[in-house]
């Protein structure tokens, strides 16, 4: 499991896919191990420590599920809430997570290349 700042840090800067719960980002690991890492986070702008807690369950049990069969080995995995993560259907989220770790391994995922925000460079 994913617990240091610098990992979700590094996460962010691999392969992203949105789905209406969630955005999944994939991120290879340069080591040689084959472990399949998770990590999760949900904002205070989702709700109160309840919500965020109960989505971060869902999440568990979620990743518990999938992450076996169609994770990618050697690459660390970031579950990133959204607001419909409590209201949408168990079954629905699965099978987001699954058609999302599909596209992150055919390569149609994207990668967030943007430039960061905030004031514009001078020239």
């Amino acid at each position: 499991m994913l617990r240091q700042r610098a990992d979700f840090l590094a996460a962010n800067g691999g392969l992203r896919v949105g789905t209406p719960a969630f955005v999944l980002l994939v991120k290879p690991r340069q080591d040689d191990s084959p472990a399949k890492r998770i990590g999760y986070t949900v904002t205070k702008k989702i709700g109160n420590a309840v919500v965020r807690n109960r989505i971060k369950r869902r999440f568990r049990a979620l990743a518990h599920q999938v992450l076996g069969h169609h994770g990618l080995p050697g690459a660390d995995h970031v579950l990133i809430g959204r607001g419909e993560a409590m209201t949408r259907d168990f079954a629905a989220m699965h099978a987001d997570l699954v058609r999302a770790l599909e596209r992150v391994r055919d390569g149609k995922a994207s990668s967030d290349r943007r430039p960061p925000r905030g004031k514009p460079r001078r020239r």
